[in-house]
């Protein structure tokens, strides 16, 4: 498991996995994006309303969250799970 807050690192992890950033619709406030995602494809789950990386990120930053995922391993294929994180 990693941990991460470079926008780089982010944006990789998820465009090998064909994700796009997302929000939940509805979940918005002030404005402001609601709740983050990403947008998997072939996941047909929660609709969610892609948004584009400079909004994303900037709601990232804002919120000071952290990233975390994994990585694929020798023992471990390529995963999607992540899970964003306010500061303890």
């Amino acid at each position: 498991m990693f941990v991460t807050r470079n926008h780089d690192v982010i944006r990789r992890w998820a465009e090998q996995r064909g994700a796009r950033p997302a929000t939940v619709p509805g979940s918005e406030y002030d404005g402001r994006l609601g709740v983050l995602r990403f947008d998997f494809p072939g996941y047909g789950g929660a609709v969610l309303r892609r948004v584009d990386w400079d909004e994303w990120f900037a709601t990232f930053d804002a919120r000071k969250l952290r990233f975390w995922y994994q990585e694929p391993g020798a023992d471990r294929p390529p995963s999607n799970f992540n899970r964003l994180e306010p500061p303890r």
